[in-house]
């Protein structure tokens, strides 16, 4: 309880450094490629280009800044992006000597790994902690809301749940936007994890006509296409095979469609309601007019809104009224290792529940 700053970023290095040579274990690419459902090229493009290996003095110590203090932390960890283990881990060491990390049964492959080659004796896996009987800290979860809501439910009095939910990328393309390398970097932010982060863009609010967004969505399909050919995407679940119908039915209806092997671009006109198409390499794109109609759009899923990427940065402050994560497009899935990637700050004190 009493570490210093420099204590808190000499064990969130540990971890990092331990990330790094966990990337560049054969067995445990080999593990990943058979647990994630990604292909080995997803799997290798994750590791390569999306875990924080190589973080800045400056942005360990917002980390740091940002990770509060806490008697101990048990961390809930999240099955859908297997590398953010790294950052989840790191936040909680910051704020903790003593933390203990359940990984999802679908995904544990890297969080068990990444643990054992810390070898920190203040950080150990513990599945079967019994979250009753917990005192006297706090409980990150990693995940879905119902999840969110069930530690908070069973948790004891006093103890703190920090709930990092449910979550999606927005993108704003501009009509001045050079509509090929748009569309090449926003394909990049698309496939990272075969879309299923929750800063992985879902929705693309296009300010221009019909025209020039036919224009994006064409380069946008044509670059989805050609990355198909170096990133295969992975399979499919089956509810998330007949969520993807069930968007290009109701996208063809009311807009126009480009179907990929692997991916689906739909454009919507102007005043058409706002579809969120599923995970998997799917985005949808709505024309708008102004910031204040691109509010307007996204209002019923704003407060999902955990990322905003545009050509144009500025233009995007203001999208959304909680903090974001704001960046290039392209630089989607890759946020500065400075702090939870949720930037929205759920947190409550939970209540005894008898």
């Amino acid at each position: 309880m009493n570490r210093t700053c420099d204590e808190r970023l000499r064990d969130v290095r540990r971890l990092v450094d331990a990330a790094r040579e966990v990337s560049l274990d054969a067995a445990v690419v080999e593990a990943l490629v058979a647990t994630t459902g990604l292909t080995r090229p997803g799997v290798t493009l994750a590791l390569e280009e999306h875990l924080e290996t190589r973080p800045s003095e400056d942005e360990l110590r917002r980390l740091v800044e940002r990770a509060g203090t806490a008697e101990r932390v048990h961390v809930v960890l999240s099955s859908n992006v297997f590398v953010g283990a790294l950052r989840a881990l790191a936040v909680a060491r910051a704020a903790s000597e003593r933390v203990t990390a359940a990984p999802s049964r679908r995904a544990s492959v890297f969080a068990r790994a990444l643990v054992e080659r810390t070898a920190d004796p203040g950080l150990s896996i513990d599945g079967a902690l019994d979250i009753r009987k917990f005192g006297g800290g706090e409980i990150h979860v990693y995940g879905r809301d119902s999840t969110i809501a069930h530690f908070r439910a069973s948790a004891p009095k006093g103890v703190r749940v920090r709930g990092h939910g449910s979550g999606l990328g927005i993108a704003l393309v501009t009509s001045w936007a050079d509509p090929t390398v748009a569309a090449r970097a926003l394909a990049r932010d698309v496939a990272a994890f075969d879309q299923r982060g929750c800063l992985s863009p879902r929705v693309v609010l296009f300010f221009g006509g019909e025209g020039v967004g036919q224009e994006f969505s064409s380069e946008l399909d044509r670059a989805l296409v050609s990355l198909e050919d170096v990133v295969p995407r992975g399979n499919l679940e089956p509810q998330e095979s007949m969520a993807v119908a069930r968007y290009a039915d109701a996208i063809a209806f009311v807009g126009r469609l480009w179907r990929g092997k692997a991916h689906l671009v739909g454009l919507a006109p102007k005043g058409a309601p706002l579809f969120v198409p599923p995970s998997g390499r799917h985005i949808h794109i709505a024309l708008v007019e102004s910031l204040s109609d691109a509010r307007a759009r996204i209002a019923t899923v704003a407060q999902f809104v955990t990322a905003v990427g545009s050509d144009d940065i500025e233009i995007v402050r203001g999208l959304v009224d909680h903090p974001a994560r704001v960046s290039r497009l392209g630089e989607m899935q890759r946020p500065p290792l400075d702090g939870p990637v949720d930037m929205r700050g759920q947190s409550v004190v939970t209540e005894a529940t008898s």
